[in-house]
């Protein structure tokens, strides 16, 4: 699949530009960012002033040659944030309308896709009297109906419980490991795109923050919007001190990095569970010991702090603290039995910095 698109609408501007091939492509940004508008224009619902769509090496839309499918002429399998299920129709009555099977095949392959799916024993009730779980379910049985070569997303997730919601993501794995076409879903949860998808694309105000491999978007975010959206609480002006360290204005200290520090590099990321404590032993430290490191004891990039605040979490903590000397509060995951009162230092691992464009 080939995206690369420009639409205005009213006081908001849409520029983007992706690929994928064979895989399930998330597209993560907060709301307003312009993802839903992103799928519709993939799917024709919205029609994009200019550009390109591809799917399946099919051109769905293209400006310059004039070419702009109807919706159900794109192969395009839809799962609305609401579902969409016709609420005066029965499962097996939505799920019915879609299939495009001979009368012979018709029973028997709904009866398949029903038990699929798991709701072969609610083939007879509407929609109202469903579970989040389950309409979506029914909303996936009708779309697979179909045939659609290329599935696209909604906020699949987000109408669901937390206990459903994990269920689900894990089913919704599965189901998609045996679908041949691409996938694209949109989400503002970067967990849930990290669980699910293969490869990344961040959009932020309409416009493309990164995109590439999922994992290496993580790592390495590239500039300051795209590593906000993935969860980076720790962000620092800085100055370049040498060929690989700089100065975090924000924190008062200097850093060392496994990466080049560039001219192009106005900012530096630390992931609040990429942090540690810069001593193997927190009772070594209170007693006086020496700490784990290279001269004088210390780890590269470790740093004295005062801890600020503490939130507790059902399995980790939330530790609000500053850098001694620094003007801004950072953040750190601790465990959820540290006491995080008797850490003096943490430490940071070089590779494990960031370095953002602004």
């Amino acid at each position: 699949m080939i995206v690369d698109i420009r639409k205005k609408y009213k006081d908001f501007e849409l520029e983007t530009a992706f690929s994928s091939k064979d895989e399930t492509l998330a597209i993560l940004g907060a709301s307003g960012s312009g993802k839903s508008m992103t799928l519709k224009c993939i799917a024709g619902l919205i029609s994009p002033d200019e550009g390109k769509i591809v799917s399946n090496g099919r051109v769905l839309y293209d400006s310059s040659a004039g070419i702009d499918l109807k919706p159900q002429e794109r192969d395009v399998g839809y799962l609305f944030q609401s579902y969409a299920l016709f609420p005066n129709m029965t499962v097996r009555q939505n799920v019915a309308i879609a299939y495009g099977g001979t009368p012979e095949k018709r029973e028997k392959d709904i009866d398949a896709l029903l038990s699929k799916y798991e709701i072969g024993e609610l083939s007879d009730r509407y929609p109202v009297e469903l579970s989040g779980g389950q309409q979506q379910r029914a909303a996936l049985a009708r779309i697979f109906a179909y045939g659609p070569q290329l599935l696209l997303l909604d906020e699949p997730f987000s109408a669901l419980d937390a206990f459903l919601r994990e269920n689900m993501q894990a089913e919704f794995k599965r189901i998609i490991r045996e679908y041949d076409g691409d996938v694209v879903f949109v989400t503002h949860n970067r967990d849930e795109a990290y669980k699910i998808a293969d490869s990344l694309v961040i959009l932020d105000e309409g416009r493309l923050a990164a995109a590439g491999v999922l994992r290496e978007v993580f790592a390495h975010p590239g500039n300051v919007r795209a590593a906000r959206i993935t969860g980076c609480k720790n962000i620092s002006p800085i100055e370049k001190t040498g060929e690989r360290s700089f100065y975090a204005k924000d924190w008062g200290t200097e850093f060392f990095t496994t990466e080049a520090v560039g001219d192009e590099h106005a900012f530096a990321g630390i992931r609040a569970h990429d942090l540690s404590p810069a001593c193997e032993d927190d009772a070594v430290a209170r007693s006086g010991g020496t700490p784990i490191g290279r001269s004088g004891g210390r780890p590269a990039n470790s740093f004295d702090i005062m801890i600020v605040d503490e939130i507790d979490g059902l399995f980790e903590k939330d530790v609000i603290f500053r850098v001694a000397g620094g003007s801004e509060d950072l953040w750190w995951i601790a465990d959820k039995d540290r006491d995080v009162n008797a850490v003096r230092a943490l430490s940071i691992a070089p590779e494990a910095i960031m370095l953002l464009e602004s």
